[in-house]
């Protein structure tokens, strides 16, 4: 079998507003967060992420943040795109801290690694209905940014 390959296909950044926070849970620490906003830009679709979203968060015992999102993307043609990415954010608990404070943090001093799949009834980006997109994620003060890649 060969390595995998990949593509990029843009980068985002999203706004975000809460924790709404749920508490102890038997999974874990549950948060969740609204997705009020954001950009995204790419080679081949560019747009705005639209309010409405949101990113479950849930802090699990052994210390790693399990993510799981859901956005609605609307390119500069106007066409909707449903995306969703699940991942983890782990990290030396002194990074992790210093996260939480809402400082900045260089992103290669933490794992943050998501998988994303699109749907779209829009003709131009059916495309993206048969992908599958990983992303490199850093978490800033202002909220996430990830670079995604198209798996070829």
């Amino acid at each position: 079998m060969s390595e995998l390959t990949s593509t990029p296909l843009f980068e985002i950044e999203l706004t975000v507003e809460g924790p709404q926070a749920a508490g102890d849970t038997p999974a874990g620490d549950r948060r969740i967060f609204l997705v009020t906003g954001g950009r995204f830009e790419g080679e081949r679709l560019r747009g705005t992420v639209l309010d409405g979203g949101s990113d479950w968060i849930l802090l699990r015992p052994d210390g790693a943040f399990q993510l799981d999102v859901r956005l609605m993307l609307q390119t500069d043609d106007e066409a909707l795109i449903c995306m969703t990415y699940r991942g983890l954010r782990h990290g030396p608990e002194a990074v992790m801290a210093r996260l939480a404070r809402g400082e900045t943090v260089d992103p290669d001093d933490y794992y943050f690694r998501v998988a994303a799949f699109f749907e779209t009834g829009a003709a131009r980006y059916d495309w993206l209905n048969r992908i599958c997109a990983v992303g490199r994620g850093d978490r800033r003060p202002t909220g996430p940014h990830y670079s995604f890649f198209e798996i070829l």
